[in-house]
């Protein structure tokens, strides 16, 4: 009994070390997490910079329709341009996202999918894309500097880039309309001022 008392003992110390490890563990990733500074989308583009006027480009809607995307907007009303393939996986997992947020910011967002190439009209389908402008060009692409997918660009009802970048999740997306709030290319442009005008 002597030995069964020994090892219950050692048993209760080391799950009592093990919950202050624990315990000293959790605090240090709470400390981290508040030192991280958020992720915005990765504003990277050699031809645009923001409060450039957007380049105004004819393109074609997937059923045939013409649209100038970029213009300045009669209606007071901005537009998020958003870049897909119908082969790029991280641009499937944002659709359901792009949905939301579209439906959410109707009151003064439009939302545009672009794209170039072939086999559109199955993956709108599939994608239940069709209540959505969705613009098939080439030169759109290339005039706005998209490198690589997905891409975004929210350009302001005044026609201007308010923000942009490669976009990943929500959280990036969420980014370019805090950047265009806080008058900043994006999350980090802000980030990097504020810290600059704190040492100032």
């Amino acid at each position: 009994m002597s030995w069964l008392a020994v090892a219950v003992a050692l048993l209760f110390a080391i799950v009592l070390v093990l919950s202050l490890l624990v315990f000293a563990l959790a605090r240090q990733v709470g400390v981290l997490h508040e030192r991280i500074s958020p992720v915005g989308a990765l504003a990277m583009n050699q031809r645009l910079e923001v409060g450039d006027d957007a380049p105004i480009v004819a393109a074609t809607e997937l059923d045939g329709t013409p649209l100038m995307v970029g213009e300045p907007s009669a209606a007071s009303r901005s537009t998020l341009l958003f870049f897909l393939s119908p082969t790029c996986p991280v641009c499937k997992t944002l659709l359901p996202v792009l949905k939301s947020i579209s439906s959410r910011e109707a009151g003064w967002l439009d939302l545009v999918l672009a794209s170039d190439g072939e086999g559109h009209e199955a993956f709108v389908a599939e994608y239940g894309l069709g209540a959505h402008c969705y613009v098939l060009s080439r030169d759109l692409g290339l005039l706005y500097g998209v490198g690589k997918l997905p891409y975004a660009v929210l350009i302001d009802e005044r026609g201007r880039i308010a923000s942009f970048g490669l976009v990943n999740s929500r959280e990036h997306l969420e980014s370019l309309f805090e950047a265009k709030e806080r008058g900043a290319g994006s999350i980090q442009d802000f980030l990097a001022r504020d810290q600059g005008s704190g040492s100032a």
